[in-house]
């Protein structure tokens, strides 16, 4: 095999590389090493190895685990150095380099080909083998992940199939099979018909590697001659050779994935058109088949290709976090880790149960459902048949996706042109519903006379109640049939898989065109007959995907900045009221003066018609551990959401202590909360965000209790890093510290046992309970209903808005022998509240 051939050379050329390495000198920002190291063979007639520029980053302690970090297409090393930065800052030994073609190191690219990128991976993993600050497993058996994103994505999975040495993969916006990447098919059918050409995407993809900068601008560039070919043939015709089928199947991780035991991140974008979420759904599919044992986690992130939202900093704090728990200790890293097997983020609208928040929000579940999700609502569909025209030349044509701009951009101008697009509705929806996944569909599809090579692409959009259309990340489901006849042909068709939410009255539309800029379209105009192919004339079933999952976060900023910096502006905003006299105002209850909360008639109607709390009353008395509980859309976020002043009731009132609370109340001076994830900056130390944070209030002459609050939070030294290398477990830990300022008379935390470990959330219910002992007050939600058993003195249980059941703990239990709280539950709700979270 071709590989074992550039092994033994690449290990040949490490034999020597201790007493030739030579160091360069100190790198940019904190490197501790930059070296020329030997990679693989320069081709298949050169044997001798390329020369890879590298990097190398030292933690404070050695020997420790090793992260190899590739980079993306058109990257270089110096593209990886804030995240090896903060691997290191987290204890790894980390290796960055410039894959073979790019930035100074030699030879031409060959696309992550077993024969050169793959073998030069290998070739560096033995060079961390020779290192005695690396941790090792056995001699030349290096304890390494390896990550990467794209170009760098797939070279991580493919080295993870080859090598066994490798003990994590991190791998984000990657393709699991090259050729059905850049041709695309949504057809489902037997055999598969071939897939059409992504040209737009292709044409940019290539045109980074047409320069060399060696020789400037030429037919080929820095591309080696086997995958010039193949970009000619593809470019020019939009098909593919059998050489150029092989070329592409090679790099492909899909030929590995029944190799690869590592534990495996995949990460994918939902605003990617060019290696959508399905490719990493194939790779998740494709290990769990082989190996169920391997663990694997799935993020969908409001990234990707096309734009979207920049969640760059949470995906790579996801992958510090995944190679804490498998190079480290389990004990040692993020508990979410191992219990989250599914990350989603509901970008740019509101969570379908109860918050219309146009911030995007993180759902999370134990289970990874794959694309078709862990249940389907089959919503009809109904239509006339109608006749669309192909236009001669594709032109003009509709845009979707703009490389470099985005898909987002590319769908404000995504309005289907004259005649070029078939539309077909449902009717107005009887409540909310988060679509998560790939839906699916039968159309009937026929032509007015016989033609061949037809191009089609399928889309979901969302209508709402007043006509306002949206068309998630702009992205569509090519279709590609070898001929088309007058006779209708049905075709199953698997839509692009999105994370949206639809409001009550919304309407869901399935729209069918014949062009796309972004494709390689057919020359010759056509007519083609569009039909829903349903049991009764004019109807179909949309089949949508639904998921059981929980919202953990919201506020995921769109540039990095605003990551860190929107929450702590927010709390400032908000903190600012705590310097302002505690004087009475309207609203002002003396009755209720010594009570921590209390709520009267409330109520919260969203946009839509949709009514997330309705006519909830309760009080809560001083010196209790108050658990709010509720299945998926009880309304427990926003009335936690309503309590701080965040967004306004509808009807009803809530009050602290007796006064109103409105936004910025002088009464929340004596709350302090973590509701949706606390904001830190990134770049500051866990000390400096908490000392930020106390005086941003204005309060810095009073007692803040920093002491106790960060032996709370019980982070050692770690409290003196900055926050971008903490875990999420860590970050939860910050937060409840930061909620803990001051020691408020009354603590609300949502869901504080996030991320957090057994012995840390035993050692949170010790805190709480000492907490109320002077007489304060906290409120918590949780879904975990055994930990609030042991936790709580008092419950609250919402269902669909309303209150169903106050009571103390014990109370609840009487007279239910043997019976735990999760059974109450049960038997109040009538559902598990594992099914989700609001």
């Amino acid at each position: 095999m071709a590989l074992r051939r550039s092994r033994a050379l690449a290990s040949a050329a490490v034999g020597c590389l201790v007493a030739s390495i030579v160091v360069i000198g100190a790198a940019q920002a904190r490197a501790s090493e930059v070296a020329v190291l030997p990679g693989g063979p320069t081709s298949i007639s050169d044997p001798a190895p390329v020369q890879l520029d590298t990097a190398l980053f030292l933690p404070d302690q050695t020997p420790a685990p090793a992260v190899l970090l590739a980079h993306g297409f058109g990257g270089s090393k110096e593209s990886l150095t804030n995240q090896a930065e903060q691997l290191a800052d987290r204890g790894f030994v980390v290796l960055t380099y410039s894959a073979r073609g790019f930035g100074t190191s030699t030879g031409d690219i060959s696309v992550n080909s077993p024969d050169f990128e793959i073998a030069d991976a290998i070739a560096l993993i033995d060079y961390l083998g020779t290192r005695d600050d690396v941790e090792q497993d056995a001699a030349g058996d290096p304890r390494v992940g390896i990550a990467g994103g794209s170009y760098g994505g797939a070279l991580a999975l493919l080295a993870g199939g080859y090598d066994a040495r490798v003990d994590a993969i991190a791998a984000d916006i990657t393709w699991n099979d090259l050729e059905t990447s850049l041709f695309g098919q949504s057809a489902i059918r037997d055999p598969e018909p071939r897939g059409a050409f992504k040209k737009l995407w292709t044409g940019w993809f290539f045109s980074v590697g047409l320069v060399d900068p060696a020789q400037g601008v030429t037919e080929c560039g820095r591309f080696s001659p086997d995958w010039c070919r193949a970009y000619i043939d593809a470019t020019a015709y939009g098909e593919l050779t059998p050489a150029s089928s092989a070329l592409m199947r090679a790099s492909s991780p899909a030929t590995v994935t029944s190799n690869i035991t590592a534990p495996t991140l995949l990460a994918a974008g939902e605003a990617d058109s060019l290696f959508p979420i399905a490719q990493a759904n194939a790779t998740a599919e494709q290990i769990r088949a082989a190996h169920p044992q391997t663990p694997v986690k799935m993020v969908w992130h409001g990234g990707g290709h096309d734009g979207g939202i920049n969640e760059s900093e949470r995906v790579q704090g996801l992958m510090a976090d995944w190679f804490q728990t498998y190079l480290v200790d389990p004990a040692g890293g993020s508990a979410s880790t191992t219990t989250t097997a599914f990350e989603a983020t509901l970008a740019g609208g509101a969570i379908s149960t109860e918050d219309s928040s146009s911030d995007p929000v993180v759902l999370q579940s134990a289970t990874y459902p794959g694309i078709r999700g862990s249940s389907q609502l089959d919503v009809a569909l109904a239509g006339p048949p109608q006749r669309i025209l192909a236009p001669s030349g594709g032109t003009p044509a509709a845009i979707t996706v703009l490389p470099g701009l985005g898909g987002s951009l590319g769908s404000l101008l995504s309005v289907p042109l004259p005649g070029q697009a078939a539309a077909f509705e449902s009717q107005a929806l009887d409540e909310p519903l988060t679509i998560v996944g790939a839906s699916t569909v039968t159309l009937s599809i026929a032509s007015t006379e016989p033609v061949e090579d037809v191009t089609l692409f399928a889309s979901l959009r969302i209508v709402s109640a007043s006509g306002r259309e949206s068309f998630p990340q702009g992205l569509v489901a090519p279709i590609r049939l070898d001929r088309l006849d007058t006779s209708p042909v049905s075709l199953s068709i698997e839509l692009p898989a999105i994370v949206a939410a639809a409001a009550a009255g919304d309407r869901l539309r399935l729209v069918l065109s014949t062009t796309d800029s972004a494709y390689l379209l057919p020359n010759r105009p056509a007519l083609y007959d569009i039909a829903l192919a349903g049991a009764t004339p004019g109807t179909a079933t949309l089949s949508v995907p639904l998921a059981d999952m929980q919202p953990v976060q919201s506020g995921v900023a769109a540039y990095w900045w605003l990551l860190g910096t929107l929450p702590i502006i927010g709390l400032i905003i908000g903190l600012l009221a705590w310097k302002r006299p505690r004087s009475a105002r309207d609203g002002e209850r003396a009755d209720l003066i010594g009570v921590p909360l209390a709520i009267e008639g409330l109520g919260k109607v969203y946009k839509g018609g949709y009514r997330a709390v309705d006519e909830v009353s309760f009080t809560v008395p001083q010196g209790v551990v108050l658990g709010l509980l509720g299945p998926n859309g009880a309304g427990k976020t926003t009335t936690m959401r309503m309590m701080m002043g965040l967004i306004r009731p509808t009807e009803g009132e809530l009050f602290v202590y007796g006064q109103r609370v409105d936004a910025g109340s002088p009464v929340l001076s004596r709350v302090g909360a973590l509701v949706e994830g606390a904001g830190f900056l990134p770049h500051l130390s866990g000390r400096e965000n908490l000392d930020l944070y106390w005086r941003a209030a204005g309060r810095g002459d009073e007692e803040s209790y920093l002491d106790e609050v960060l032996a709370i939070a019980d982070l050692g030294t770690a409290i003196d890093r900055k926050v971008r290398s903490y875990s999420q477990g860590m970050r939860q830990r910050l937060g409840i510290a930061q909620a803990m300022l001051g020691k408020p008379d009354l603590l609300v935390l949502d869901e504080p046992t996030n991320g957090l470990d057994p012995p840390q959330i035993r050692a949170m219910r010790d805190v709480l309970h000492e907490y109320v002992e002077g007489g304060r007050t906290v409120i918590i939600s949780s879904h975990m209903l055994s930990e609030v058993e042991q936790t709580c003195t008092d419950v609250v249980v919402m269902h669909r808005g309303r209150l169903v059941a106050t009571g103390t703990v014990a109370d609840l239990l009487r007279g239910r022998t043997g019976q735990r709280l999760e059974d109450v539950f049960l038997e109040i709700v009538g559902t598990d509240l594992t099914v989700g979270q609001s």
